[in-house]
């Protein structure tokens, strides 16, 4: 009798501790998801923003750049866990509100129109870092900016414009620049992920990508997945490399290692 009043007692003990593991603050927090809107020039921009509520001291902001698709689902996931990393991850909206591209033409066209107007690309990009900068869980000191394909090209952009931030990373983006000497601008270190065989990203344009950041003396690093190509952290671009584009779980999941640790390191 002894030992089944001991056993219920220890059962419900630990029914006990469960319960108040269970409703404790840190296991409640949730990660609040919301649109922001914004505005440049009188036009309307809407982005996508999370953080984790719990947190009540300011903390580093990240800028998310879209890929040439717009702000979509696959944009939104990425905020959503940087934001379970303790960061405040905003996704800036560079084609503006209401613009999603519903096809790769379409989308070629729009993401190609701001390729051939850097200053356009970089005036919306500095509206959306000041937009993240303006929220109250930001640490003004302390952001960031990542991208993908296009997006990774416009974060760099950002960087060559002088924004005043601490970091930049690119999955898969384009690294050539119209105006090279615009390196010396650059206040954030770099750090470039690229597919080793992406054939969109020519040899050149890696040649003069590294010729601008050892000129312009930025503290950069460029790291290449073998066994990859374009679009290598986006599942629907397939598994086909021979399209040039396509999903590597492999390179996908050791780029988020490399820019949780980069981050880290720089914020």
């Amino acid at each position: 009798m002894r030992a089944l009043f001991q056993g219920f007692a220890t059962l419900t003990i630990a029914a006990t501790l469960a319960v108040a593991f269970t409703w404790s603050p840190a296991a409640s927090a949730a990660i609040v998801k919301k649109t922001v809107d914004y505005n440049l020039a009188g036009r309307p921009y809407e982005g996508y923003m999370a953080y984790d509520d719990s947190v009540k001291e300011p903390r580093p902001g990240i800028l998310v750049v879209h890929n040439w698709k717009g702000v979509s689902d696959d944009t939104k996931a990425a905020v959503d866990r940087l934001a379970s990393l303790g960061y405040v991850a905003f996704a800036v909206d560079v084609y503006g509100k209401g613009i999603r591209p519903q096809d790769p033409k379409e989308a070629g066209e729009i993401s190609g129109g701001f390729k051939k107007d850097r200053i356009m690309l970089r005036a919306r990009m500095q509206q959306g870092l000041q937009t993240l900068r303006n929220q109250a869980q930001v640490d003004k000191k302390r952001i960031g900016a990542i991208g993908y394909c296009f997006g990774g090209t416009a974060a760099i952009e950002l960087a060559r414009a002088g924004a005043d931030i601490k970091s930049v990373v690119s999955f898969h983006g384009g690294l050539d620049s119209p105006k090279p000497e615009d390196g010396k601008r650059i206040k954030a270190k770099i750090l470039a992920l690229h597919g080793a065989d992406d054939p969109y990203v020519p040899a050149a344009d890696l040649a003069a990508f590294e010729d601008e950041m050892r000129k312009s003396k930025v503290d950069w690093q460029l790291v290449k997945y073998g066994n990859a190509v374009h679009s290598f952290t986006e599942k629907s671009a397939g598994n086909d490399n021979s399209k040039g584009a396509a999903y590597n779980e492999t390179a996908d999941k050791r780029s988020w290692e490399d820019m949780q640790r980069f981050l880290k390191e720089t914020l």
